[in-house]
């Protein structure tokens, strides 16, 4: 792949002369502070005049970043919890309770939800796009639930990606290397008449296996194919539709530890993981006047998940409709309703099964929110609550209020009070685990071997919480940005699994069986802060960014904690740092580094068998150079310091974790308009 590079640089150059020089530089500070986001208001504003602890990552972002997924991308927002547990899986979590099921965490792609019923997180190795399609990345770190229901405890993503318009013409980009072992991406897009605009794309990739404790290949390798379409129809001056669409089919390898009754207690068997599904979206906007707007959207969602352990298939259909209007100078409303429906299908194993295989469940929603203009330009007030019903819990709602204060044009404060509901998944109600077995001896003298069972409850509540935050945005001259927050929240009913008396069993050898049925019983406290800089060079010379988060988790309860416990406060670093260069060497040469600090986990589980993960430190650079308009040449590393290294232990599921390796890729991309 190297030599093919070298080979087409040498072409290139020498018919350079006569191209021409196009500016590769970043958005300015202040065209970025001008960026529409969506997420806190349900309409689009200014980011810098939203009231919540908001970060975006464009389009160049991405691409200069030289990611190659969407969970690696949000290791460059400040305060988010990304760590690898394989090659191909994630725990990723904003503001504590991170894990490979994390719960916390709603995440969106172009207003699809893409979080599963199945255990209320995300898959992330199936939530993919085309990155060079992707217009911006919207996180807020910090509850959403009174916009976007259950489950936006902590945060909210939403991956948006561009209109067809603005994908005219076509995309090759071809690459491999040593981990990223090859990806190939295509797009083209076109008009089908003067109002109607498309897109399709096509992509693919396979990736290496990472290494087990012992520095030997794991089975962790991944490969995964993915088409979809877009096209946008404009409905005279003062509406659109959308029509989308995604359809994948992968395969991931893994390694699952299964829990036996003789030394060494534990069986390690290896597997690949069938994951496919598809989506469709379809989305109508119309502006009824400057004030006010309808919009309505639904889409229909289908996933496959088959392997040793889980054979899944899931089926989703959501309506959401919301009306916007403006009631005089000073206020503006925002209300609306949605329906969501989602079945699935379970074939259990010994290890792992529900009970029943088969079930539906409906969610009911309506929300609320009025912007109040207290002082024309400088003070304004967000209130608004979420209203839903669910099949687990019933009626919930999620009320909230926020504050802005813009005393100058360059400078805002903000502050916002929120509760916040998580309500229990399928397999919190339904689920059946053989987790792990303890060695003889384990629970006391002579004890026989403990088999560990985690059961669901369908007797749990919803997960409650009291948020406070605050935050501080500044521009203080030309070019430079500072963003400053804390936060502190009050939890009440999390989950934990409680601690039963365990039962003698005989066959097919003596052992204890002890059973942890999920339960309400922890509260605790989650506090912290996080800050971000980002300064523009003069002269167009480049961009620099930093980014800090702190946070402190306590908890407690009134019984044993057991290991369902996933409000773990060994599950998410008190310390994060990142910096990120990204250079303009030339106009037509780039050069950028990412550098990360995080800090460690302490070991965790039932017994505490888990490792403790240490602090590590990582960085990554890509060099570009854009010989003429229309190819750019790549080469990129990842992970190029303190590697081997591990970044997550699971507790729930026990497969074996690996370590990330350092990797280098290169890359061709050639852009032509139509």
């Amino acid at each position: 792949m190297f030599r093919i590079l070298l080979l087409i640089a040498c072409l290139v150059l020498a018919i350079r002369s006569g191209a021409d020089e196009i500016d590769l530089t970043a958005l300015s500070i202040e065209d970025l502070m001008d960026i529409e986001v969506g997420l806190t208001s349900r309409t689009e504003e200014r980011l810098f005049d939203t009231p919540a602890a908001v970060y975006v990552l464009t389009r160049e972002d991405l691409i200069r970043s030289g990611v190659t997924s969407i969970p690696e991308a949000l290791r460059l927002v400040p305060g988010m919890e990304v760590a690898r547990l394989d090659a191909n899986k994630w725990a990723i979590s904003a503001r504590g309770f991170n894990g490979r099921f994390a719960q916390h965490l709603l995440v969106l792609i172009d207003g699809r939800a893409v979080y599963t019923s199945f255990f209320s997180g995300v898959v992330w190795e199936v939530q993919d796009v085309l990155l060079e399609e992707v217009e911006r990345i919207e996180v807020i770190r910090g509850p959403g639930g009174t916009l976007w229901g259950a489950n936006a405890v902590n945060g909210i993503i939403d991956i948006v990606t561009r209109k067809a318009s603005e994908s005219r013409g076509g995309l090759v980009k071809i690459g491999g290397g040593t981990e990223e072992r090859g990806f190939v991406r295509l797009r083209y897009g076109g008009m089908l008449d003067g109002d109607t605009d498309f897109r399709v794309y096509a992509k693919g990739f396979a990736h290496d296996s990472f290494v087990d404790a012992d520095g030997d290949p794991a089975a962790d390798d991944w490969a995964m194919g993915r088409v979809g379409f877009r096209v946008d129809r404009q409905l005279g001056e003062d509406g659109d539709l959308t029509w989308q669409g995604d359809f994948y089919r992968g395969d991931r390898g893994q390694q699952y530890r299964l829990p036996t009754l003789i030394p060494p207690y534990a069986k390690t068997i290896e597997g690949d993981s069938r994951l496919a599904g598809g989506n469709l979206l379809g989305r109508w906007r119309q502006d009824l006047s400057a004030t006010s707007d309808l919009r309505m959207q639904v889409y229909y969602d289908h996933t496959e998940w088959a392997d040793t352990l889980i054979n899944e298939t899931r089926d989703t259909w959501d309506l959401d409709f919301q009306h916007r209007f403006s009631s005089g100078s000073r206020q503006e409303m925002i209300w609306g309703m949605g329906y969501r429906f989602t079945r699935d299908r379970f074939r259990n194993s010994p290890a792992f099964s529900l009970e029943p295989e088969r079930a539906g469940v409906s969610l009911y929603s309506a929300f609320l929110q009025e912007r109040i203009r207290l002082w024309p330009e400088r003070l304004q007030l967000f209130v608004g609550s979420k209203f839903e019903h669910n099949d687990y819990t019933g009626f919930e709602y999620q009320p909230s209020a926020r504050l802005l204060w813009t005393p100058h044009p360059r400078q805002v404060f903000w502050a916002a009070a929120t509760r916040s509901v998580r309500t229990p998944s399928r397999s919190e109600n339904d689920v059946r685990v053989l987790n792990r077995t303890l060695p003889a001896g384990s629970l006391f003298t002579d004890s026989p071997p403990t088999l560990v069972i985690l059961a669901g409850d369908r007797g749990l509540e919803a997960e409650r919480v009291l948020s406070f935050e605050a935050g501080y945005r500044i521009q203080p001259r030309e070019g430079l940005f500072l963003d400053l927050a804390g936060h502190y929240s009050d939890y009440a009913g999390l989950r934990a699994g409680r601690v039963t008396l365990p039962a003698f069993v005989e066959e097919p050898v003596p052992h204890l069986v002890e059973l942890f049925p999920a339960t309400n019983i922890v509260q605790g406290e989650i506090c912290g802060l996080e800050l971000t800089i980002d300064w523009q060079m003069p002269r167009e010379k480049g961009r620099l960014r930093a980014g800090y988060s702190h946070l402190q988790i306590e908890l407690r309860t009134d019984t044993q904690r057991g290991p369902l416990d996933v409000a773990d406060e060994g599950g998410s670093p008190a310390h994060q740092l990142f910096f990120w260069s990204s250079l303009n060497l030339r106009r037509d040469l780039q050069l950028d580094g990412v550098f990360r600090y995080v800090d460690r986990l302490p070991s965790r589980g039932i017994d505490l068998s888990t490792r403790e993960i240490g602090r590590y430190v990582d960085l990554d650079l890509r060099f570009a150079w854009r010989p003429i308009d229309f190819l750019e040449l790549s080469l990129v590393g990842q992970n190029l310091i303190d590697a081997p290294h591990p970044e997550f232990n699971n507790i729930l599921v026990d497969f074996v974790s690996t370590e990330a390796q350092p990797g280098i890729y290169g890359a061709i991309t050639w852009e032509f308009q139509r």
